[in-house]
């Protein structure tokens, strides 16, 4: 059976609310405009980490090496510590959950051997441990490394199908409020990781109506998919 045939095991934590929605409506808060690329503030970081510097001989292929293994295709089964290195990596543009990823602690294909998995729309970020053997992708777009530290310039509104942002990167901490939301079809997510384990969620709900959240300068991404765009409150 194809990869995306599988069920996502992100689709399925979706389902379960782990934590209360906040309704403090005071702080402010930023976020990626609904007409913008969901992670372009990580762009030059990105860039960053993959490296640009020349070097001669030697010193110059090893780096081109390293490159070649820090961003990668979005379709194919990757050898972690081979084809590609331990690290977090970002997806962006991909559309109508087209783009299905999974991180897997051997090759065997079962079930049992997943870590972890999604669906996606838009923006996602992924962090591949040391420990992981296989990270497979299906109709992503390519991949490229970041630096989960890296500072970006934070705007104030985010799109609500836009996928993962980086808090202090994509979007600055505060309170975001997203309208118009019908039959619990909006779904959020504030993540301390990009793990996409459960221990990986710090809170989630499935909304219907109006939606307000307080993001945390400490929480590490939110996720946002099928929602009404978020807009800073107050």
């Amino acid at each position: 059976m194809g990869m995306k045939g599988k069920i996502a095991l992100g689709a399925v934590i979706g389902i379960v609310v782990i934590g209360a929605v906040s309704v403090a409506g005071g702080d402010d808060g930023d976020g990626g405009p609904g007409d913008r690329n969901p992670a372009a503030a990580a762009d030059k970081g990105a860039g960053d980490a993959k490296g640009t510097g020349k070097d001669s001989g030697g010193s110059g292929e090893k780096k081109e090496e390293e490159e070649k293994k820090a961003a990668f295709g979005g379709d194919g089964d990757f050898r972690v510590g081979t084809d590609i290195k331990p690290g977090t990596y970002r997806s962006t543009g991909n559309t109508d959950d087209g783009c299905y990823w999974e991180r897997a602690k051997d090759a065997s294909g079962e079930l049992d051997s997943l870590l972890a998995n999604d669906n996606v729309t838009g923006t996602t970020y992924v962090t591949v441990k040391d420990g992981d053997k296989l990270f497979k992708s299906s109709g992503c777009r390519d991949w490229e490394a970041v630096d989960p530290a890296a500072k970006g310039t934070p705007a104030t509104t985010m799109a609500g199908d836009g996928g993962m942002f980086a808090v202090g990167r994509d979007i600055a901490p505060g309170t975001y409020r997203s309208t118009g939301n019908t039959d619990d079809g909006c779904y959020w997510e504030r993540t301390k990781d990009a793990e996409h384990g459960l221990d990986s969620i710090l809170a989630n709900d499935n909304v219907s109506g109006t939606a307000v959240v307080t993001v945390s300068a400490s929480d590490a991404y939110f996720k946002t998919a099928g929602c009404g765009d978020w807009k800073k409150s107050g």
